[in-house]
């Protein structure tokens, strides 16, 4: 399902001993979006009871893994990678899979993509797809739409609206962003 190419292991195996509870960490990966340039993982070690009821536990290479449950089949194939830069460093991944897999999904993401993210592009904002679940299709705000005070009308007159009247499917747009974390979120 999922590789950890040697050098990325022989990295995380120097992060969990520079851990104070190096015993008990495992590695969880979960993708948390999508963007113009792929996949965007969170990638933790983290204490063997932090994992999430259905996350699903592999050993990859005699290393504990949990893997978040709704990612599990866009991780197929991954191999994950650690690279060296002039910056620095960091984990790669070498990933295989679309970013959705399935009809609705795909039509979400691109009325997103050709409609409503080059409408709020003008108020310095964009908006991610999260994922569809049962109808509902599931976003995140970003930019200057994050935190803005206009953000309900954005969402309801104009999000939901584009999206319902193009993807029969979709009987609700859920907005999932923190507009608390959103600093001087105006254009």
């Amino acid at each position: 399902m999922l590789s950890i190419s040697p050098k990325a292991r022989e990295m995380l195996d120097q992060f969990a001993i520079n851990s104070d509870d190096s015993e008990q960490l495992v590695l969880r990966i979960e993708i948390i979006g999508r963007g113009p340039k792929g996949f965007q993982y969170d990638l933790q070690l983290v204490n063997s009871e932090e994992g999430k009821d259905d996350d699903i536990s592999l050993k990859i290479d005699g290393m504990d893994v949990l893997v978040a449950a709704k990612s599990k089949i866009y991780l197929e194939g991954t191999t994950i990678d650690y690279k060296e830069t002039l910056m620095g460093g960091g984990f790669s991944f070498d990933n295989p899979n679309p970013l959705w897999v399935d009809d609705l999904s795909k039509a979400v993401a691109e009325i997103i993509s050709e409609e409503v993210n080059p409408a709020v592009a003008s108020h310095g904002g964009h908006v991610n797809l999260i994922g569809v679940d049962e109808g509902k299709a599931i976003i995140s705000f970003g930019g200057g739409c994050q935190g803005c005070g206009m953000v309900d009308v954005t969402l309801k007159q104009g999000v939901e609206v584009m999206i319902k009247d193009k993807v029969p499917g979709i009987l609700e747009v859920v907005d999932i962003t923190d507009h608390t974390a959103g600093t001087n979120p105006f254009y």
